[in-house]
């Protein structure tokens, strides 16, 4: 009895030796898949290339689109164009347009095109664009939006998202048609800051009364809580479109936004139209031409 009981503990010891080299081995197996497996993963993966952003500093010839500020709206006298000196495409003697300054006196008149028009909205952009792309430019440069937050009330303003949609179809149609053009794009002025300014001028005020963005012009010296709030949403309209127009332009590699510059920039009343106080006037334009070359020639897209 003794003997057989000691011959069934080795073989319970033997089997479980044996059951023991087989979990060791899958034990191993495993380990060793899972070592591979890791390393494999840690192993470091080269993160895709940086979109490369092309910018030419000195562009040979200049499409601009846009509204009664580049079309030089009240400029040179009361309810007219004034293209001549237009910010950007102005050829008027003594007036260093954008146009001007990047290509010369002599060449700007037959390398520029100015397609604006006076009270355009952002959805009158992609026709713009289309006769601007047709004209094959090296540089378009856009300044609209003012318009569009200038109606009758801050009901009428357009919406954000169709702002949006507007300028993204402006672009795929200069791009369809002009790939390689590039795009310099202004921000909407500070509408209430020029109110402010302009407020002063018994002369403007009067001319305001006419129909001149009523949303934030209109009865100018009322201070009451409503005209405020009128003012306040026409104002955070303004900087959601420069929003827009940052976002849209930031995705295009041709593309560069002013960074507010123009929404920035203090109009005195030196620079405002001597018959609207509040359109530039030709003192204006050559400040938003100066702020344009600015930008246009840098090195690099403004912060």
């Amino acid at each position: 009895m003794p003997e057989c009981s000691s011959r069934r503990r080795v073989r319970g010891v033997a089997a479980a030796l044996t059951a023991l080299s087989f979990l060791g081995a899958a034990l191993t197996g495993c380990t060793g898949g899972s070592s591979a497996t890791t390393k494999g993963a840690a192993r470091p993966q080269s993160p895709p290339p940086s979109p490369v952003r092309v910018w030419d500093v000195s562009p040979a010839s200049i499409a601009a689109v846009g509204d009664s500020i580049t079309r030089g709206f009240d400029a040179c006298s009361v309810f007219a164009d004034c293209p001549e000196v237009s910010w950007a495409t102005g050829t008027d003697d003594g007036f260093d347009s954008l146009a001007v300054r990047l290509l010369g006196a002599a060449k700007a008149p037959s390398h520029s095109w100015n397609h604006a028009v006076s009270g355009a909205r952002m959805a009158q952009l992609p026709e713009q664009m289309v006769l601007a792309a047709e004209e094959k430019p090296d540089l378009v440069t856009v300044m609209i939006g003012a318009n569009d937050a200038c109606r009758d009330s801050v009901r009428l303003m357009t919406p954000v998202a169709d702002f949006r949609a507007s300028f993204e179809a402006s672009m795929r149609q200069l791009r369809g048609a002009a790939p390689k053009a590039q795009v310099y794009v202004s921000s909407v002025p500070d509408l209430k800051r020029l109110w402010s300014t302009g407020r002063g001028n018994p002369l403007g005020k009067q001319i305001w009364k006419l129909g001149i963005c009523r949303s934030m012009l209109g009865d100018a010296d009322d201070m009451g809580t409503a005209a405020v709030a009128r003012r306040d949403a026409v104002q955070e309209r303004v900087v959601a479109y420069n929003e827009v127009l940052r976002d849209v332009c930031g995705k295009d590699l041709r593309c560069r936004y002013d960074g507010g510059a123009v929404f920035d920039y203090r109009f005195t009343g030196e620079q405002l139209s001597p018959w609207d106080w509040f359109h530039p006037g030709r003192d204006g334009q050559a400040r938003l031409a100066e702020i344009a070359y600015r930008n246009v020639t840098a090195a690099g897209p403004p912060a």
